[in-house]
């Protein structure tokens, strides 16, 4: 009961407030209403005002129709113009056309007069009939084709033992590609191999692959070393020295066998032209087991420390 009384207290309240805003509101129309309609009047006073201050028309409608009829006259004048040039550049042409026909016709008569002069000439010295001439010009004519196919002939016969030749060297270099790449595996194998009877077998294969490799001939020398046979090593030695008289490995592979041979002034010696041929061996000298009782030498000292 006390909340419903409150509440008719209220509403009485409430409306006060709305009739308020409303009353708010219409006062702001009426004003923002009357404040168009002065500028609208202001605008229009002002348009007036600068119509009543015009002492001549804005535009003179006699100016543009002349303009209109002058534009008008000129594209007349041009497309006059136009089909006047182009009967004149048709008339050119058709001219051009009947000179060149007449000119064409001109030089066939006059070839024609010429053909009949030169076969009333031939007749006159002595060829009595065209066959005569047929006969003449087909034997001169398979003489020189006999001659042309005769040299093409020779020729033909040239670019084929070219062909055949190149085919071979071809042939040749594959074969020999596929040895070097066989070789190169064999060497790989060599090189990872660390049985020495086992690199002496690849050592082989390479050497029935290419019977003068010099280099294989010496590294299989050198694993011969290793398995301690000397006399055997100098001889691979000798050999690869037959092939390249000046090869430093197989030179100090001979030094190193006639050390084991204990030849020391023949190992010298072989180590001296080593040395002449690569000087990079004086490194490996000082440092090569095989070459130990060699080290009181006062040669050897000399060739090591030799700078």
């Amino acid at each position: 009961m006390c909340s419903i009384k409150k509440t008719l207290f209220r509403l009485p309240q409430c409306l006060l407030f709305v009739v308020l805003w409303c009353l708010a509101f219409s006062h702001n129309a009426l004003a923002q209403s009357q404040a168009d309609a002065t500028e609208q009047a202001s605008k229009d006073a002002q348009a007036k005002g600068v119509v009543e201050a015009l002492d001549e028309p804005l535009y003179n409608p006699f100016v543009e129709r002349y303009v209109l009829d002058e534009i008008k006259q000129l594209r007349v004048e041009m497309a006059a113009q136009r089909i006047e040039f182009t009967k004149e550049l048709v008339g050119r042409e058709m001219s051009a056309v009947d000179k060149a026909l007449g000119y064409s016709n001109t030089t066939v008569t006059y070839f024609f007069y010429l053909i009949a002069a030169v076969s009333s000439v031939l007749v006159l010295i002595g060829w009595t009939s065209i066959r005569d001439l047929k006969e003449k010009m087909q034997g001169h004519a398979d003489e020189e084709i006999s001659k042309l196919i005769t040299t093409y002939e020779r020729r033909l016969r040239s670019i084929e033992a070219q062909l055949t030749k190149k085919t071979q060297h071809i042939d040749e270099n594959r074969q020999e590609i596929e040895r070097t790449q066989e070789i190169h595996a064999l060497w790989l194998r060599a090189g990872q191999e660390s049985n020495l009877q086992s690199k002496v077998t690849l050592y082989d294969e390479i050497l029935q692959l290419r019977p003068t490799d010099a280099e294989a001939l010496t590294y299989k020398a050198d694993a011969v070393l290793d398995m301690g046979e000397p006399q055997w090593a100098i001889n691979l030695c000798r050999q690869a020295l037959g092939e390249e008289p000046k090869y430093a490995h197989a030179l100090y592979q001979l030094a190193c066998a006639n050390v084991m041979l204990e030849n020391f002034d023949e190992a010298i010696k072989y180590l001296r032209e080593a040395l002449e041929q690569a000087d990079s061996y004086r490194e490996e000298m000082a440092s090569d087991p095989m070459l130990e009782p060699l080290k009181d030498l006062p040669e050897y000292r000399a060739l090591v420390e030799h700078h």
